[in-house]
């Protein structure tokens, strides 16, 4: 921008700001660098903006000089002007949000105005909170967040612009993100728990009556409340909770099952609002997942009718869109699998965990009685159970471990029939990790009851008693013909050749760091060796193989 311009942008009429300003918004709409802006120059641009925000113009003006502050609040660079008390005090202003000092304190006062002019107010608030640390500072006690929850109260207005909710919701979430220390002060003294839940209600509802499609920017909104409410109980201690605030918990899940089962516009926006759900359930205390269980009134139709969803006169609706959404998470792509697929993993993990109900179903869907398939490797096929087998060696170590965990817990911490369902071979990792190589139950155990009946599928009973010279390999989790023995024929002097060979061939590998031998010591873990004759002296007596076809197929618990 050259001199010309600057002076005008000082002392120039209304019509000449606001052209100057839109030439330069229009040749930077995508721009997010200024190296060729000095900061001279930068900094009287900034000046003469703010200078018009504090005199009377037009809503025309206001909004250029806003966009104008939007499009450089972009840089990080020179940022120490606008964050600052003063320039925060404009922009909270013209956000609609004012602080006054009166004799009581300092009051905050919510007005309307031009929806054009507060928006670009609160998208400058946004870049500005996000790129300084010392705005961030000072926006936790300028009145920004009591003005955001007084705005709250608001919502209701139906002519309170949607994009004004959404970016209120913006900048409380980046203050929430960025700055802990307000977290229980929004929560519990501004109450803003209660009333951001209530927003959540007012998106799913239309004047008390449940809406049956989100609109986008019901489902924008959404999904930013449902960020700021993550951030709100990210660190919360689900095990000294009071009756009010269990109640609240309570209230909230019950909003995310019906956010779970709501249709939106557009499928991208129906996978945006489960996304931000799940993350959101895993901040939840164990005792409130019974509510996204609802029973099963005698002639409702199911919106997924074309899906089994009673269970123990249970509608499992939420839990069949939470599987759902696993399955489509392990069937897309995902450059990062680590963050795409571990939140639904520990959600259901907790859910599986507290609820009963609710891990019987999810075993019946994931860990079917196992027929046909038996004869295939637990990880070929396109079924959850395959998926989660072929993740359970995996190199992102918290996908294995939560997949490990899930299946586990479906499988009440019985390692017998984890290896019936995974193969020993991918259930190594979990039970070496806890101490179960040599099977028995982890300490740390939930209880879950020990009645079970015997309900092999026909044809798997038939394998077993059939097929005398197969049997399933505990390794691999496969049904397998018997294998011809190696050794048969050969005399003693070439099996103690043999067995030398092999003991060589795994010492170089140990002393070449390929491979390092261990034994499973009295804790059930493994334990390095000095040398693979070690292996020999004192091997605890091998643990009987699980049985292939002995464990119970669906409990009755």
């Amino acid at each position: 921008m050259d001199e010309s311009s600057l002076d005008t942008l000082q002392s120039g009429s209304e019509d000449d700001i606001c052209k100057i300003l839109a030439e330069f918004a229009a040749k930077n709409a995508q721009t997010f660098s200024f190296p060729t802006l000095d900061k001279s120059t930068k900094q009287k641009m900034v000046d003469s903006c703010l200078l018009r925000l504090q005199q009377k113009a037009s809503s025309r003006c206001y909004a250029s000089c806003l966009e104008t502050l939007r499009i450089l609040s972009r840089e990080k660079s020179g940022l120490e002007m606008l964050a600052c008390e003063s320039s925060l005090k404009i922009l909270l202003k013209h956000s609609g949000i004012e602080t006054y000092a009166s004799e009581q304190g300092e009051n905050i006062t919510v007005q309307g105005g031009n929806n054009k002019v507060i928006i670009e107010a609160q998208k400058s608030l946004c870049n500005i909170i996000y790129n300084s640390p010392v705005a961030q500072r000072i926006c936790t006690k300028n009145g920004c967040i009591e003005g955001i929850v007084q705005r709250l109260k608001t919502y209701k207005d139906p002519d309170l612009d949607a994009d004004v909710k959404y970016f209120d919701m913006k900048i409380l979430f980046l203050l929430t993100a960025l700055c802990a220390e307000i977290r229980p002060v929004l929560r519990f003294e501004l109450h803003g728990f209660t009333y951001l839940i209530e927003v959540l209600d007012l998106c799913l509802k239309e004047e008390d009556i449940p809406k049956s499609t989100l609109s986008d920017r019901d489902a924008d909104l959404s999904c930013e409340v449902l960020k700021v409410l993550f951030n709100l109980t990210v660190a919360v201690d689900k095990n000294s909770l009071d009756e009010e605030e269990e109640a609240h918990f309570m209230r909230l899940v019950s909003v995310l099952h019906d956010l779970l089962l709501i249709e939106t516009a557009t499928k991208d926006k129906k996978e945006e609002v489960e996304s931000h759900t799940v993350n959101l359930l895993t901040n939840m205390p164990r005792d409130c997942y019974e509510e996204l269980l609802t029973p099963l009134t005698e002639g409702a139709v199911s919106a997924m009718d074309n899906k089994e969803v009673e269970y123990d006169g249970k509608n499992m609706e939420a839990i069949v869109v939470l599987l759902e959404f696993l399955n489509n998470r392990l069937d897309t792509p995902q450059k990062n699998k680590k963050e795409s697929l571990t939140p639904i993993l520990h959600c259901l993990c907790e859910t599986c965990r507290a609820n009963r109900c609710i891990r019987k179903f999810c075993r019946s869907k994931v860990l079917p009685p196992l027929r046909s398939e038996v004869k295939r490797l637990p990880e070929e096929g396109h079924t959850l159970r395959n998926k989660l087998c072929k993740l359970l060696t995996n190199p992102i170590q918290e996908v294995k471990e939560l997949v490990a965990d899930f299946l586990f817990v479906m499988c009440k911490e019985n390692v017998n029939r984890m290896v019936k369902y995974t193969g020993y071979g991918n259930a190594a990792g979990l039970l070496a990790s806890r101490g179960l190589m040599c099977g028995g139950k982890p300490t740390t155990a939930q209880d879950y009851s020990s009645d079970s009946e015997d309900s092999d599928t026909e044809e798997y009973g038939w394998l077993r008693d059939q097929c005398p010279d197969s049997r399933v390999n505990p390794v691999t989790g496969r049904w397998e013909q018997d294998k011809p023995n190696p050794l048969e024929g050969m005399s003693e002097e070439q099996k103690e050749y043999e067995a030398m060979e092999l003991v060589n061939m795994m010492d170089k590998l140990c002393k070449t760091g390929i491979i390092q031998p261990s034994m499973i010591g009295p804790d059930g873990k493994p334990h390095p060796i000095e040398h693979v004759f070690e292996l020999a002296e004192n091997a605890p007596a091998p643990p009987a193989a699980p049985p292939g076809g002995d464990e119970d197929e669906l409990d009755s618990d």
